[in-house]
């Protein structure tokens, strides 16, 4: 069968890469395959060539042949698009499904540690690599196989899972390319995006993840810019990078917004959160067409569900809560607690008191910002107070941005803002009791002593409550409420330290340990909180771990070097300017009556030349911002000017390399072309082509070659023919001499084989007659005897009584089977019904003996709890007992090395303007101030807080403090 009986019939095509698979030829099958469907001969789609395409794509996954098979969808694509598309569906099902068989089969051959052997490879799977597998095998994946602690499992998923995953993705790739404008199509793409996403989820691909999001941002670019997005009806036929599109429909947006979500949930899920940003863009600029179709006259488009947007909020959500952004994630919970009111009427107490929490409870997790403290204390601090800086701007932006594009009220999200809706919108009135507690202590409580042990038994109420409601309920691990513990406790630290710095200046770190004792923090997590809130200048504090302390404040004004230094000195040189010349109060009176006629007089022109001055430089900077903004317009033209000219320039280049390779092409071809010619020529003719250069080649005459091998092939056919009549002269008198000789021997044996014939026939005829007559008579004979002896009669009764016995037999059986059936079916029914009640009592006894089972656990867990709490509560208090002994035995022996060292202390009253270190002072102070004698409540000040009395003296008057002076 010839190749162009392929071509004209694909049946035969199909049978014929059947018939080589049969012989193990896959690839041979593959190529014919490839032909039919590549063929321009037909462009008519038949049933035939769905048989084709699914045998051509069975065999691309055999062979791990990815771009045969893309190549053979676009030709079907083309084929079937305009015919038939519910076709073109079915392909593309069968091979994702197929594809991804596969990929889960190689998964557990991998797992279980089986390697393909070398007699099962299919031929054709050891080519080349192409290029694009250097991209997929990454470089990550190479070098965590060298470090791999499983060097065999590497080397399995290498050899078996990889092939798998590589052909699936590039299948994902193809079937997203071809159906990217197809609207008909349109559920078939999204699902084969949810699909190839979730294929990057289950695997870890994060490098195909961004290339998904990637293609899938270019195909909704494109969709918007050329997919009449402001046009009431739409021409698909305007441009080829929509072709197929037939408009964007309600129905279009819906399936776009769910496959993002799949998106943006799969980049929570990998930990790409910059991925996870870019699709919330993407969703704006869906909700932008959205919004523009409905604007259109005549365009009838809803807006996206309620339920839809509650949905994507909710994955909002979990992404902001995994990427540590509170404050995002708040504004995601707020969103999603309205939309579930709006769409959910009928939701129930429980479920809106939950969400009510955690909207409540994500707003106090938000840290205070710098621009939140600035907004309280920038009046109160005057210089001191932290001023916004480019850094802040260039947040504020971004924040500001990204709360349009989520669509929140606001353009400048913060907690105050988050907090004020929540209080706005009576949303507190929804939440327990404990929580509104413990809103207040966060938010209002100002007393640093108590507010922790206010708000301790208020988190620990959140955290059992919350893990009552995971336990009884199947609600899932990220939605529950146990998980803002931790972010409240360390809001509740920074509140402690904050309020402690508004009232102190200094404050010893066993102190701030005591105060948060109950929090079950270590001081290691509360150190990392504090110095986090002094890196994003919320709060100025130091912590200083050689005198055991917390200082508040600025490092240059804490220190006792630069406190007072600058007052002192003037008040220094003041004080001896007036001993050495003492002023006159009348020229002093007189001079400044003076000044300020002087002031009074020039105040109005000063005011009035202030005001021209200020004209004058909004004037220069105008005239400075249009020649800046002119200089760059001109610059910005000339760039597109020369790049347009360069453009143009390299497209000209490009043109003529492009014509001139073409050309050379076409005389390669052209020459390839005589060659073969001129070989075939050759080797018809009996020569010898394999010794021949191409020197050789080109220096024959391909017309003088042809001529002589047609010469040659005329005489060899003149010659042939005459061969022929001769032999079949000669046949023709043999034969007839053979018909002359045998005609009498025929005649004679046919009149032989007539008369036999006849003879045996009469024999035959006689011989039947005698036998039929014999029998006959034979019969009679034996009809006589048995009728002679009344047989016949004797037959009919006996058959008769024969027949009465056996049907009351068979009554009285049929009788027995019905009343043995009934007992049987009565039977069955009492032993269902006493089943029934077995299993009853068995499942209540069951779920009785599991109810004690689990009161006993749960008291044996609080029995265990207790015990372990009074066990650390003892072994804190021998601690604290041990420290409380080794520091009054330091003390101790201090004072006597003190004591031993110097003479004797210094008097009260002697010179007082020399610093007296607190080992030196009379009385014998320890060393927060608080030990016995005449100088212990004067020198540092009882209590934790003496920072602020330091230099208080021995009178008990207070001296003056710029702080608060």
């Amino acid at each position: 069968m010839s190749y162009n009986a392929f071509l004209n019939k694909p049946e035969n095509a199909l049978r014929r890469a059947e018939e080589l698979l049969t012989i193990s030829q896959p690839s041979a099958a593959l190529g014919l395959l490839h032909e039919i469907l590549s063929s321009r001969r037909h462009k008519t789609w038949s049933p035939t060539y769905e048989k084709i395409i699914i045998l051509y794509l069975d065999l691309c996954l055999q062979l791990g042949r990815s771009r045969e098979a893309k190549d053979g969808l676009h030709q079907y694509r083309n084929l079937s698009q305009a015919q038939a598309p519910g076709s073109l569906e079915a392909v593309i099902r069968h091979l994702i499904e197929a594809s991804e068989k596969k990929c889960r089969e190689a998964k557990e051959a991998a797992d279980k540690g089986e390697l393909p052997k070398p007699e099962e490879k299919v031929e054709g799977e050891e080519e080349a690599a192409d290029d694009d597998d250097a991209d997929f095998y990454e470089g990550s994946h190479l070098l965590l196989s060298s470090m791999s602690t499983d060097p065999e499992k590497a080397q399995r998923d290498t050899a078996v899972l990889l092939p798998a995953l590589k052909f699936l993705w590039e299948v994902y790739r193809a079937v997203l390319d071809i159906l990217k404008s197809n609207s008909k199509l349109e559920r078939l793409y999204h699902g084969a995006a949810v699909s190839a996403l979730r294929f990057c989820g289950e695997y870890k691909r994060r490098v195909e993840f961004r290339r998904l999001c990637d293609m899938m941002r270019m195909h909704l670019g494109n969709l918007s810019k050329f997919g009449g997005v402001g046009a009431v009806s739409f021409d698909a036929g305007r441009n080829n990078k929509v072709r197929g599109w037939e408009g964007w429909t309600a129905e279009s947006i819906e399936l776009h917004l769910q496959t993002r979500f799949a998106q943006l949930e799969t980049a929570s899920t990998l930990r790409l959160y910059t991925e996870g940003f870019r699709t919330v863009e993407d969703i704006y600029n869906i909700l932008q067409i959205s919004r523009t179709r409905r604007k259109l006259p005549g365009v009838n488009i809803p807006p996206p569900k309620a339920k839809i947007m509650a949905a994507y909020y909710e994955k909002l959500t979990n992404l902001f809560w995994v990427s540590e952004n509170y404050l995002f994630h708040a504004f995601a919970w707020y969103k999603y607690y309205s939309l579930c009111k709006e769409y959910n009427r009928g939701m129930s107490p429980e479920m809106k008191k939950m969400q009510a929490s955690a909207v409540l409870l994500a707003a106090l997790c938000i840290p205070t910002t710098n621009s939140d403290i600035n907004k309280g204390t920038s009046k109160s601090l005057g210089r001191d107070a932290i001023q916004s800086t480019v850094e802040d701007d260039i947040a504020k932006e971004k924040m500001a941005r990204m709360a349009t594009l989520l669509g929140f009220h606001t353009r400048d999200p913060s907690r105050d803002a988050i907090l004020a809706e929540i209080r706005a919108r009576n949303i507190i009135d929804d939440v327990p009791d404990y929580l509104r507690d413990l809103y207040v202590i966060l938010e209002d409580s100002t007393d640093p002593l108590d507010m922790v042990e206010k708000a301790r038994p208020l988190l620990d109420t959140l955290r059992a409550e919350s893990a009552t409601t995971n336990s009884e309920s199947v609600a899932e691990e990220d939605n529950a409420l146990g998980r803002y513990v931790e972010p409240l406790t360390n809001m509740l630290i920074l509140k402690l330290i904050f309020n402690l710095s508004a009232a102190y200046h200094t404050i010893s770190l066993d102190h701030v340990k005591k105060l948060t004792s109950g929090l079950g923090v270590s001081f290691e997590q509360m150190e990392k909180s504090i110095i986090l809130s002094a890196q994003s200048r919320a709060l100025s504090v130091r912590i200083d771990h050689r005198a055991g302390c917390i200082r508040f404040g600025t490092a240059a004004l804490e220190s006792d070097e630069m406190r007072g230094q600058l007052s002192i000195l003037a008040k220094r040189l003041t004080t001896a300017c007036s001993i050495i010349s003492p002023p006159e109060v009348s020229s002093i009176a007189a001079e400044r009556a003076a000044l300020y006629a002087e002031v009074r007089s020039s105040v109005e022109s000063e005011h009035i030349n202030t005001l021209e001055r200020k004209v004058v430089i909004e004037k220069r900077k105008e005239e400075a911002e249009r020649l800046v903004q002119e200089r760059l317009r001109a610059e910005e033209a000339q760039r597109k000017a020369e790049e347009l000219a360069r453009k143009a320039e390299e497209d000209r280049r490009l043109a003529r390399e492009q014509k001139m390779r073409e050309k050379e092409k076409l005389q390669k071809i052209q020459e390839e072309m005589d060659a073969m010619e001129k070989k075939r020529y050759l080797t018809a003719m009996g020569r010898n082509v394999e010794n021949m250069t191409v020197e050789e080649l080109k220096e024959v005459d391909t017309a003088a070659l042809a001529k002589e091998h047609a010469d040659k092939a005329n005489k060899k056919k003149e010659e042939a023919e005459r061969k022929v009549k001769e032999a079949a002269r000669q046949l023709d008198y043999l034969v007839r001499a053979v018909r002359i000789e045998e005609l009498p021997r025929i005649k004679e044996a046919y009149d032989t084989k007539t008369k036999e014939d006849r003879t045996r026939y009469e024999q035959d005829v006689v011989d039947k007659a005698t036998r039929a007559k014999n029998q006959w008579e034979t019969d009679v004979k034996e009809k006589a005897s048995l009728r002679d002896c009344s047989v016949f009669s004797y037959t009919s009764e006996f058959q008769s009584m024969i027949m009465t016995a056996r049907t009351r037999v068979h009554e009285k059986l049929c009788k027995e089977e019905d009343e043995r059936a009934e007992l049987k079916a009565e039977k069955g029914k009492l032993a269902r019904a006493r089943k029934r009640k077995a299993d009853e009592a068995r499942r209540a006894e069951e779920a009785k003996i599991a109810a004690a089972k689990a009161e006993a656990e749960r008291k044996a867990e609080e029995e265990r709890q207790r015990k372990e709490e009074e066990r650390r509560q003892r072994q804190e208090e021998l601690e604290k007992k041990e420290r409380m002994r080794m520091e009054e035995q330091r003390e101790r022996e201090q004072r006597e090395r003190s004591e031993r060292s110097q003479p004797a202390p210094v008097a009260a009253g002697e010179n007082n303007n020399k610093y007296v270190p607190p080992s030196r002072r009379g009385g014998g102070g320890n060393r927060w101030g608080g030990g016995s004698g005449t100088g212990s409540s004067s020198d540092r000040g009882g209590g934790y807080g003496g920072g602020r009395y330091d230099s208080r003296d021995s009178s008990g008057s207070r001296p003056t403090n710029s702080r608060w002076s």
